[in-house]
């Protein structure tokens, strides 16, 4: 197991509020690595790195399609795309080199996954990642 995937299992899936994570290669438009069972699709890293190359207001009105499924976008910004289907999410967090993708379902706390992510983003915005 690489150290990159060791940090999203222990600090995202750990918390138990973060149902499946991913980085992607923001340069390449590729999965670094994946928690097991998320299959992140091709079509998938477009759009995410997609949106954060959109104004984030248009991101924001458009919303995301990820997974098969319409989010809602309720926050678009810089560094940060939160959104919601019902009762699932998304969260993406832009470093200098990955994006970092956490999913949240039916029964986790929001914002437990939105903190963890952030949090990890920041750790790895600092290491120069």
């Amino acid at each position: 197991m690489s150290h990159l995937q060791t940090l999203l299992l222990d600090t995202l899936l750990g918390t138990k509020h973060v149902d499946s994570a991913a980085l992607i290669k923001i340069q390449e438009r590729s999965l670094c690595v994946a928690s097991p069972g998320f299959n992140v699709m091709p079509s998938d890293v477009r759009t995410l790195v997609n949106g954060f190359a959109k104004n984030p207001l248009q991101t924001r009105r458009e919303g995301l399609y990820f997974k098969e499924k319409d989010y809602r976008c309720v926050r678009a910004d810089e560094y940060s795309l939160y959104a919601k289907n019902e009762n699932t999410g998304v969260v993406v967090v832009k470093t200098h080199l990955y994006l970092l993708v956490a999913t949240y379902t039916e029964g986790m706390y929001p914002s437990v996954c939105v903190e963890a992510t952030e949090s990890l983003g920041d750790y790895l915005r600092k290491k120069g990642s």
